[in-house]
C-alpha cells in the first residue's frame, strides 16, 4: 500500500514540476511576443507617419498642377481675347500689341475654329495636325478635353480649342508615376505587415501586399479581410491625387501571429507525444504484467500438482485403514478444492471455456464452500428476482467462483469476521449485474481504483493480489466490468460485477 502512496506522491510532484515549466515557458514566450509586437507597432507607426507626410507632398503636387492647369486656361482665354481684338483692331499699334500676345504662346497647343468646324489657324501643333483643315476625327478628339473658349465679334462666333501643354503633360506623367510608385512603396515597405489600400467607400481595393492566398476579386473575401484588419488596428486615412480619400488597413505580421500561437502548438505537440509515450509504456507494462501473471500462475499450478497427487494417494491409503468417514470426506473436499485451484491457475493465460450458466447457482455453490471455512459470525444472503428464476450469462464457473470467493474473503477481513454480506443479482437488458455488499469499515473514494492494483492491501499479512486477479478474470476473460460501486466509512462497501449476457 505504501508503494502506491509514494507513486501517487511522485505523480503529484512531477505534475507540479511540469506545470511550473509550462507556466514559465508560457510567461517567457508571452514577454517575447509582447516585445516583438511593441517593436512592430512602433515600426508601423513610423511607416504610417511617413505615409501621411508623403501623402501631403502628393496632395501639394496635385494642387500645384491644378493651379498650373488653371493658369494655362487663363492664358488661352487671354489669347482668345487678343484674337478677338485683332479682328476689330483700328490701329496698327493695337494690332501689333495683340499679335505679340498671341505669339508669346510657345507651348500651349491651340486651334482657332469657326462655327462650321473649319480650322482657321493653329499654334504649337504636332506635325500630324498642322495641315488639318476641318475640325473632326482624331484632332477633334485630342482638342475636346476642355470646353472651347468662344470668340464673338461683329455678330460672328468662333471657338478657341486647346489642350495641355507639353510641359504640363510631362509633369502630369511624372506626378502619376510618383503616385503609382508611392502606392507601391506603401505596400512594399509596410514593415512586412499585410496591407490593403481602399478607396473612400472601403470596398474598392487600390493596392494590397503581404497577404498570401488573397482573392481581391471576391467581394466577400475582401470585406472579411478588411473587417478583420479593422478589428486589429484603426485604418489610416490619406488623401492621394487622382484617388481622393483612401484608407490603409493593416494587421499583425505573419511572424508575430506565428509567435502568438507557437506556445499552444508547441505544448499540444509535446502533450500528444507524452500521451502516446504514456500509452505505449502502459501497453508494454501491461504486457509485462500479463507475462508475470501467466508465468506465476503456470508455476503455481505445476508446484501444486505434485503434492496434490500425493495427497490423493494418501487419502486412498487411509480409506483402506478404516479411518473416520466424516474426516475423510472433509479431507476429500479440501483435495477437490485444491484440484479446483490448480485448474484455475492453469487456465490463467489461455482463453477459458465460456459456458452459458446460471449465475445464481454458481454464486450459491461458492458461498456453500465459504460458509464452513469462514467465521461463524458472518451472515450471507443472496437476493434476486422474486420467482428465483435462473439468470444465465456466458461465464467460466470455476473462475467466476474464484472472483466471488476473493471479494467475499476481503469483505470478511474488512468486517473483522463479524457482519453481513449480501449478494444482489439483477438481470438487465444487456447485462447481469451482481452487487456484493458488506457491513465492514469501508474506504475513502481515493482508494476505489487502488484496491485493484497488485500489491495493494490494508492487511499486515497479505499479497494484495486477490482483487487484482478478480478484476483481470472479469474484464479480460469475461469482457465485463468490476469496480467499487459505493463505500462509506464504518458502514460498508459495495462491489459491482457486470457480465455481458
Amino acid at each position: 500500500m505504501e508503494i502506491y502512496r509514494r507513486k501517487q506522491r511522485w505523480k503529484l510532484i512531477l505534475l507540479g514540476i511540469a506545470a511550473v515549466i509550462v507556466a514559465a515557458s508560457l510567461w517567457y514566450t508571452d514577454i517575447i511576443v509582447k516585445q516583438i509586437a511593441l517593436e512592430e507597432r512602433q515600426k508601423v507607426s513610423l511607416w504610417a507617419d511617413a505615409i501621411q507626410r508623403r501623402a501631403k507632398l502628393a496632395k501639394y503636387m496635385e494642387n500645384f498642377f491644378s493651379e498650373l492647369k488653371e493658369e494655362e486656361r487663363k492664358r488661352v482665354e487671354l489669347w482668345a481675347e487678343a484674337t478677338r481684338r485683332i479682328l476689330v483692331a483700328e490701329t496698327d499699334e493695337e494690332l501689333t500689341f495683340y499679335v505679340n500676345i498671341i505669339e508669346s504662346n510657345t507651348n500651349i497647343p491651340v486651334l482657332h475654329v469657326d462655327s462650321d468646324d473649319n480650322i482657321i489657324a493653329g499654334r504649337n501643333l504636332d506635325s500630324r495636325f498642322r495641315d488639318a483643315d476641318v475640325f473632326e476625327g482624331e484632332i477633334k478628339e485630342k482638342f475636346s478635353l476642355y470646353p472651347p473658349i468662344p470668340i464673338t465679334y461683329n455678330g460672328y462666333t468662333e471657338y478657341l480649342y486647346y489642350r495641355d501643354s507639353r510641359l504640363f503633360t510631362e509633369l502630369r506623367d511624372v506626378l502619376e508615376d510618383l503616385i503609382d510608385s508611392f502606392i507601391d512603396e506603401i505596400v512594399i515597405s509596410s514593415a512586412n505587415v499585410p496591407v490593403i489600400i481602399t478607396d473612400s467607400t472601403k470596398t474598392k481595393i487600390i493596392a494590397h501586399g503581404g497577404i498570401d492566398n488573397f482573392d481581391y476579386e471576391d467581394p466577400s473575401s475582401v470585406q472579411n479581410t478588411i473587417a478583420n484588419m479593422k478589428d486589429k488596428n484603426t485604418p489610416i486615412s490619406i488623401d492621394l491625387p487622382t484617388h481622393g480619400t483612401c484608407y490603409v488597413f493593416y494587421t499583425n505580421s505573419f511572424l508575430l501571429t506565428q509567435l502568438q500561437y507557437y506556445p499552444i502548438a508547441q505544448f499540444f505537440i509535446i502533450g500528444l507525444f507524452l500521451f502516446l509515450a504514456y500509452i505505449l509504456f502502459s501497453l508494454a507494462r501491461n504486457a509485462e504484467q500479463n507475462q508475470v501473471w501467466v508465468g506465476m500462475s503456470k508455476e503455481t499450478a505445476h508446484q501444486l500438482g505434485t503434492p496434490l497427487s500425493s495427497l490423493i494417494a494418501w487419502v486412498e491409503l487411509l480409506k483402506l485403514k478404516d479411518m473416520d468417514k466424516s474426516t475423510l470426506n472433509e479431507i476429500q473436499k479440501d483435495i477437490n478444492r485444491l484440484e479446483n485451484i490448480t485448474e484455475r491457475f492453469s487456465k490463467i493465460g489461455s482463453p477459458p471455456l465460456m459456458v452459458k450458466s446460471d449465475v445464481l447457482s454458481v454464486i450459491n455453490e461458492a458461498l456453500e464452500y465459504l460458509k464452513t471455512r469462514l467465521s461463524k459470525n458472518t451472515q450471507f444472503s443472496v437476493t434476486s428476482n422474486p420467482e428465483n428464476k435462473p439468470i444465465e450469462a456466458p461465464l467460466n464457473p470455476s473462475l467466476f467462483e474464484w472472483v466471488i470467493e476473493n471479494i467475499c474473503k476481503n469483505a470478511v477481513d474488512a468486517m473483522g469476521g463479524n457482519g453481513k454480506i449480501n449478494i444482489d443479482v439483477v438481470e438487465q437488458k444487456k447485462y447481469v449485474v451482481v452487487d456484493i455488499s458488506d457491513s465492514g469499515k469501508g474506504m475513502p473514494k481515493s482508494k476505489f481504483n487502488n484496491v485493484f492494483k497488485p500489491g495493494f492491501t490494508s492487511k499486515k499479512r497479505g499479497w494484495g493480489l486477490g482483487l487484482s486477479l478478480s478484476k483481470r478474470i472479469i474484464e479480460h476473460y469475461h469482457k465485463g466490468r468490476l469496480f467499487v460501486k459505493s463505500s462509506q466509512i464504518n458502514k460498508g462497501t459495495t462491489f459491482r460485477i457486470m457480465l455481458k449476457k
